[in-house]
């Protein structure tokens, strides 16, 4: 397996040590390093993909050097944008390294939301006119590909990929965070314990969609959840637009941090169209948890006061499980669109589970229980 310390000792061979993106399981050990070796090198983390690209196209302009910008490859789609439109030589001709992780790699198996961009991964490089390389832990093989891209980068003012595959990377032992502050789970099961029963909810990537699914007491019914397992940063927008066309129910997103952060302009959208009946439900616990817990940058952000300067009418902050319970029993009287920021720690059960069903099947429950209630 490839060193974290050998990998990024080969980058900063090259003058490569700056940067910038949204952490990805894949390499998660080299998230990991990159935070705790703030010494030896930058690191801004984004709090999304195409400002990953846009940070660090501002390196190369005030440096002359080159970043590089490590993501998921589902946020490839997103950075096509600003490739196309900034970074192409046919505008102004920024090199950038990726580091893309290869989730849903063809012929491996992998979760729903993974598969058609594991697919198409390659297709849309050579689309965009940006050669790759699938790199390998050979650490001679390894010198000679970024030896070769930082070469293309600089004689041709393009970007260059580097592909990363599952279980490239040593794995490293993280410690479990504790503390006073409950977990998501146990956040997920007050809640549900002081709802009516009949409220749609709208749950986020990651293991916050497993966690409402198992804290469900009928499993194979679940008609009014809607787990929304790709689109990172879009549950909120989803519940908006059925909160619109179903003002007879009250519908209830629960959400991330980093997820609410990557597309934080939709509370404005929701703000602005002021649905009654929309509740906002966000679990911070300043990380990236689904993809080994790298930080976010929700500590510096009062999500209570941006709802409230977003027309949220009323946006509360709890750290445990008793004033949860009160909140939203007292939400119950308040008219939305309303926010209620749950401190937790990172971290979640090992056993944890996942909904059995393909996703079509749960949109089907989902609609079926919409248009008959």
């Amino acid at each position: 397996m490839l060193k974290c310390e050998e990998f990024f000792s080969l980058l900063k061979k090259y003058d490569l040590t700056f940067f910038s993106g949204i952490p990805d399981s894949t390499f998660k050990s080299f998230m990991s390093f990159l935070e705790k070796n703030k010494g030896k090198l930058r690191n801004i983390v984004t709090v999304n993909e195409c400002e990953a690209v846009a940070v660090s196209a501002g390196y190369h302009l005030s440096t002359g050097k080159i970043a590089v910008v490590y993501l998921q490859n589902s946020g490839l789609g997103k950075t096509v944008n600003p490739l196309t439109s900034l970074c192409d030589p046919s505008v102004y001709s920024i090199p950038i390294l990726f580091m893309i992780g290869w989730r849903g790699e063809p012929d491996k198996k992998d979760a729903y939301q993974h598969h058609k961009m594991g697919r198409i991964t390659i297709d849309l490089l050579e689309l965009l006119d940006i050669p790759y390389e699938i790199i390998t832990d050979d650490i001679e093989k390894l010198d000679k590909i970024i030896r070769k891209a930082k070469k293309y980068m600089t004689e041709s003012k393009k970007p260059y990929a580097l592909i990363i595959k599952k279980n490239i990377f040593e794995k490293l032992n993280e410690k479990e965070e504790k503390g006073k502050k409950p977990t998501r789970e146990e956040a997920i099961k007050t809640i549900l314990k002081n709802l009516k029963g009949n409220e749609i909810i709208i749950s986020t990537t990651g293991k916050t969609s497993r966690e409402l699914f198992e804290n469900r007491k009928d499993k194979n019914d679940c008609g009014h959840d809607f787990y929304n397992i790709g689109a990172m940063g879009c549950a909120q927008s989803i519940a908006l637009g059925i909160s619109l066309n179903k003002k007879d129910k009250d519908v209830f997103v629960f959400d991330g941090d980093g997820s609410v952060l990557m597309q934080m302009g939709a509370l404005a959208t929701t703000g602005h169209y002021c649905p009654k009946n929309y509740y906002h439900i966000v679990f911070d616990n300043k990380a990236h948890d689904s993809t080994g817990g790298q930080p976010t940058c929700s500590d510096t952000i009062d999500l209570k006061n941006v709802s409230k300067s977003c027309n949220y009418k009323y946006s509360k902050v709890v750290d445990n499980l008793k004033d949860l319970e009160t909140e939203i029993k007292k939400i119950k009287s308040k008219k939305g669109p309303l926010m209620i920021v749950v401190k937790i720690r990172k971290g979640s059960r090992d056993n944890l589970g996942r909904p059995p069903l393909k996703p079509k099947e749960y949109k089907e429950k989902f609609m079926k229980y919409i248009q008959e209630n």
